[in-house]
């Protein structure tokens, strides 16, 4: 009986690649905003979860695979090495790696893994590791095309968590978030009494093909979160939120349009949640003690929509290490630094309004597609609902598990999950699963 029912799985899972396939090559999905635009039909799951196609064992990394082709890419450390794996995406098995040598240790003890996912881009694939090394790396022979130690090249003070940002393609160019110092400074944070200075590079543009650098702009440190890009009435923009702040930027020359502040004093705050971009509205969020605020962005400025107040309590969303994801004028998110306490929540873009809250205590992050929103817990939850402005319905809920009943996720599971073909890719501690999201009759 269980082999009928995976050919049946094997079979509706053809037919939507066929009609509906979509890839998810970047971080966040091709828009890096954590929507899908697949339109599968999802079938209310089990209290076991989603029906799993497969589960692989994998090395330590905060990072999210990307999927491209029918290949699974994911960015590991095992051992000394830091590994690109290449696997199947019907069977998980691996197609190939390639590895390099890595000392990183991180500073508070969290795992000394990738903290950034593989970027896809035609033949190639990107890599940010968590020591600083930026790798372009061929699909078709898993040879290196080209490196760059940015923590040499750049002076990069080690800045408590590694890097933990993912590089963006624009045309020819790879822009990445550096955030070097000037020479002779000390290369620990602390050394630097919390507060080295910058080296006009917080952002670097790289040539993709050869690493040759283009331009570095942003008198800025790096931070944890991504750069976005988007075109607004016409003009393509980037967005950095970096150390100190907002960089609104013309990504093709390196022209920067403004600087917006948004950073709490404290040495060990930290920017980790990427910038989200409705129309020509920014949104960008913290949680260490100043929480959001909405811009409206021209060219060369932007207006203050709203900001949460400094010393206030009543912050519309403080944002950790996951983004929000913005819906139809309202934005949805986990608030909160810590599990305890931590919120669900919906706020109205324009307005900061709390449109409602859930306490589930615990960080969680989110994937959109098709009017559900696909919650995933950081201790191994994963939800299916219906979020409007009014209310948050559960279709379904569960902690996955194996025939064993072993949880599938294990915490931390501070990677987003990634939505390909009607499979739903999931990573935990130290697996990566794939579960069917479309109904059998699809």
């Amino acid at each position: 009986m269980k082999y009928i029912i995976k050919l049946i799985i094997l079979l509706s899972l053809i037919v939507h690649t066929e009609v509906h396939s979509l890839d998810w090559h970047d971080f966040l999905g091709p828009e890096r905003n954590g929507k899908s635009q697949e339109k599968i039909n999802i079938t209310p799951w089990e209290e076991t979860g989603p029906p799993v196609l497969w589960t692989r064992e994998i090395g330590t990394s905060y990072g999210s695979p990307s999927i491209a082709n029918g290949k699974v890419y994911i960015f590991t450390r095992h051992g000394d090495m830091a590994r690109l794996s290449c696997l199947e995406s019907e069977t998980g098995n691996e197609l190939w790696r390639f590895e390099y040598p890595t000392d990183y240790e991180d500073m508070y003890g969290y795992n000394n893994g990738p903290r950034s996912c593989p970027i896809v881009d035609d033949d190639r694939v990107y890599i940010f590791g968590a020591e600083g090394m930026l790798h372009c790396v061929s699909i078709q022979d898993a040879k290196p095309i080209w490196k760059v130690d940015t923590v040499k090249k750049f002076n990069v003070v080690d800045n408590f968590f590694g890097v933990a940002s993912t590089p963006a393609v624009e045309g020819d160019l790879l822009i990445v978030q550096i955030g070097g110092s000037p020479p002779g400074t000390p290369k620990d944070i602390w050394e630097s009494r919390g507060n080295p200075k910058p080296n006009g590079n917080g952002i670097v543009a790289f040539n993709k093909y050869t690493g040759e650098v283009i331009y570095q702009i942003a008198d800025e440190l790096t931070s944890y979160a991504s750069p976005i890009l988007a075109n607004i009435k016409g003009r393509r923009w980037g967005f950095a939120f970096l150390r100190g702040g907002l960089v609104g930027f013309e990504p093709k020359s390196g022209k920067i349009d403004f600087h917006y502040p948004w950073r709490h004093n404290q040495v060990e705050s930290v920017n980790a949640s990427s910038p989200v971009v409705a129309d020509d509205l920014v949104f960008i969020s913290e949680s260490y003690g100043i929480g959001s605020s909405v811009l409206q962005v021209r060219p060369g400025g932007y207006n203050i929509v709203w900001k949460d107040e400094p010393n206030s309590r009543n912050r519309a969303m403080e944002m950790h290490w996951h983004s929000a994801i913005h819906h139809e004028g309202y934005l949805y998110g986990c608030s909160g630094r810590h599990s305890g306490g931590a919120e669900f929540r919906c706020v109205e873009l324009t307005t900061g309004k709390i449109m409602w809250r859930s306490r589930v205590n615990e960080r969680a992050s989110l994937l959109w597609v098709n009017d559900y929103f696909i919650y995933l817990g950081e201790y191994g939850r994963l939800l299916l609902l219906k979020c409007t402005p009014d209310k948050l319905a559960v279709i379904s809920q569960s902690v996955p598990t194996d025939k064993n009943g072993k949880q599938l996720i294990r915490y931390p599971a501070w990677a987003a999950p990634v939505l390909a073909d009607g499979r739903l890719y999931v990573r935990g501690k130290d697996r990566l699963t794939c579960f069917v999201l479309a109904s059998e009759s699809e």
